[in-house]
């Protein structure tokens, strides 16, 4: 399979030396799932897209920094690439952001939560089991960063995990599109880098229980084998 990464960001400066930037952490995070995955990256924060859609066999779209409802020319762009690529039937699979857009291009809403940031290491319960969840688990333990959550669901969307602090966890719409709020390419490390900066607009009670988290294991890897697993189904 050849898959095409849309990069929504970038590592902040201060953190690369330590942490590298995103192409490191999904090449590392998807080649240890998978080694016979091709990748190739498009860094559409920068504005730079798949000139065809047909460029890859299928898609993943990262997290970022920004807010699906920000009115940046490339996340318009990126709206409607999402949009065209659920036309045209092609597999993708949105994490964090990429999961929020999944809901924004296809109808639903993206809000910011009232429960403040969610943050450090969390549990779902999964609701549903499908075909490409190997190794199936009722539980999955993940990293998440993300201070908006999905408010609306897209039409005919099927609720795959979640839990009390983020209800829509993983969503699949369709066949071919599958969104999941945590970061299965994301560190412990990372996340604890990624709270001190944003310590100041975390809530205090959030922040706490985050780090305290941290101790706990994460599902990372299984969980990143599920989504190349449901990119590749025939």
């Amino acid at each position: 399979m050849k898959l095409g990464v849309l990069l929504c960001d970038h590592v902040q400066a201060a953190l690369q030396k330590e942490f590298g930037d995103y192409i490191d952490m999904f090449e590392q995070a998807i080649t240890a799932a998978d080694d016979s995955i091709l990748i190739v990256f498009y860094p559409v924060v920068d504005g730079i897209f798949p000139k065809d859609i047909d460029e890859c066999d299928a898609y993943m779209a990262t997290g970022s920094k920004a807010s699906v409802n920000d009115d940046l020319p490339w996340i318009k762009q990126l709206e409607r690439f999402f949009w065209q690529l659920f036309l045209l039937n092609k597999p993708l699979v949105g994490i964090c952001f990429g999961h929020q857009m999944i809901a924004k291009a296809l109808g639903g809403k993206v809000s910011l939560s009232a429960k403040n940031w969610g943050i450090g290491v969390t549990k779902a319960k999964v609701h549903a089991h499908k075909p490409w969840m190997l190794n199936h688990q009722d539980n999955i333990q993940l990293v998440v960063s993300h201070k908006e959550q999905i408010s609306l669901l897209p039409p005919e969307t099927q609720v795959l995990m979640g839990n009390s602090f983020c209800a829509n966890g993983m969503i699949q719409v369709g066949a071919h599109f599958l969104g999941i709020q945590g970061h299965p390419e994301f560190s412990r490390a990372y996340c604890y880098a990624l709270m001190q900066n944003r310590k100041e607009s975390i809530a205090k009670s959030n922040f706490s229980r985050g780090i305290n988290s941290l101790t706990l294991d994460v599902d990372d890897q299984l969980l990143m084998c599920w989504l190349l697993n449901f990119l590749q189904q025939k």
